[in-house]
């Protein structure tokens, strides 16, 4: 049986918490569908094609892993690829909360398609994209924060600003 899974974010950028997420999801599942969602609500400093790539130079070393992109719902998605799972990342228990209620909308959408949280690694639960935006705004280094693709779009990104 071919499990397939759907890990949903708006990855803008990526960080090594996703990758986290991403690696150890990509030991559990046979497949992995990395999911960009360009969520309404925020101002997106790289566009969907640019996270995208990143997430795709990011994620190369994973065989199992695809990147994809959708602008509709995470159930129907999910559904049209005829995923099994979806993979959420949690940091912290404020994390829950708002993935809780994601979880029991999408359930009463789809109720055969399974959530599975996985709590990051330690070292990286106090990471955000937003985080991320802001140390690298101001030039700090974040090169142990992010994947090498990653902090040479950042400087490029913000050099130009």
């Amino acid at each position: 049986m071919n499990r397939l899974a759907i890990c949903p974010g708006s990855f803008d950028p990526v960080t090594y918490g996703h990758l986290d997420i991403i690696e150890r999801g990509a030991k559990i599942f046979d497949e992995l569908i990395v999911a960009v969602f360009n969520n309404q609500s925020k101002a997106p400093l790289f566009s969907v094609d640019e996270r995208v790539a990143l997430l795709q130079k990011s994620t190369a070393h994973l065989p199992n892993v695809s990147v994809d992109t959708s602008a509709g719902l995470l159930i129907d998605y999910a559904r049209n690829h005829k995923a099994d799972a979806i993979l959420r990342g949690l940091r912290a228990v404020s994390d829950f909360e708002y993935e809780m209620q994601i979880t029991a909308m999408n359930r009463k959408l789809d109720d055969n398609i399974e959530t599975f949280f996985m709590m990051t690694n330690n070292q990286y639960s106090f990471l955000s994209s937003s985080i991320v935006r802001e140390v690298a705004k101001y030039k700090a280094d974040v090169s142990d924060l992010v994947p090498d693709p990653v902090e040479a779009a950042l400087l490029e990104k913000f050099s130009r600003k």
